[in-house]
């Protein structure tokens, strides 16, 4: 396979552009999450070390919300957070997409939970006491 060829001050490594970018907390994260196939480059699944440059297109999937973004520079350094979010712009779908989504998250009750499985002990004895109750 042929090496990539990018001049050097003009891209970045995949991993350390995400975290100079604040998206994950460590490089460690990112590189976790890179290779769970949670972010893909230009809709392909990518390793790590992937050299990116501005104008890539990036789409990271952190559940349960998308982003999907155009690398706009680069950093080789962690900066403040106001920084780092010059480095990308998100598209207005993604941006529309999230917002739909936390609203719909924010309007279903606190008390609804679909995955919470089989009742505890105290739950147990709350449904003991309302069926004896009758």
């Amino acid at each position: 396979m042929a090496k990539q060829e990018i001049p050097l001050d003009n891209s970045q490594r995949l991993d350390k552009w995400l975290w100079a970018a604040r998206f994950y907390k460590t490089r460690s994260l990112a590189v976790e999450a890179i290779g769970g196939g949670k972010v893909h480059l230009n809709n392909n699944r990518v390793k790590p070390s992937r050299l990116i440059k501005p104008s890539d297109i990036l789409t990271i999937s952190k559940p349960p919300y998308e982003h999907i973004i155009t690398i706009l520079g680069l950093s080789k350094q962690r900066r403040p957070a106001p920084e780092a979010q010059q480095l990308y712009i998100e598209s207005d779908a993604s941006i529309e997409k999230r917002e739909q989504l936390h609203e719909e998250i924010k309007s279903q009750p606190l008390g609804f939970r679909h995955d919470k499985g089989r009742p505890n002990k105290r739950d147990r004895r709350h449904i003991i006491k309302f069926i004896r109750k009758e």
